[in-house]
């Protein structure tokens, strides 16, 4: 048996660690590399990347539209500001999940010293909409 790596006719595709591509909506300083999305072919309905945060870098205020929003927090910590003029906060770790809500602006922060490093999955597709 083999492992697929391109063969979207049987429902399975594997995308390796160095086919990420950027070529993604972004907002500032927190680059996302898509593995999965409805743009590729790969996916109808899920978008699914790695998304970086250097060290006191921050996404800017933004939201996904209709998108639901999952991360998990794969090494590193960070900050997400979020509510009435973004003062309230939650700070994640290592090992940490969040969902974001459709609509729900919101801002990804590394205060830290070091970088962070995350798995973000969202339906329908990597909706960003970047506000002033």
């Amino acid at each position: 048996m083999t492992t697929p790596d391109r063969d979207a006719t049987s429902g399975v595709v594997v995308v390796r660690k160095g086919e990420l591509t950027d070529s993604t909506a972004q907002t500032s300083g927190m680059p996302r590399r898509a593995a999965i999305s409805p743009g590729d072919g790969r996916s109808s309905k899920l978008w699914m990347g790695r998304v970086t945060g250097h060290p006191g870098m921050n996404s800017g205020p933004h939201h996904h539209g209709e998108a639901e929003t999952c991360g998990y927090i794969l090494s590193g910590r960070c900050r997400v500001y979020y509510g009435a003029e973004f003062k309230d906060y939650v700070d994640l770790e290592t090992g940490d999940f969040i969902y974001v809500g459709p609509y729900v602006p919101h801002i990804e922060a590394n205060p830290n010293d070091e970088p962070v490093e995350f798995v973000t999955v969202r339906t329908p597709d990597n909706i960003v909409v970047n506000l002033p």
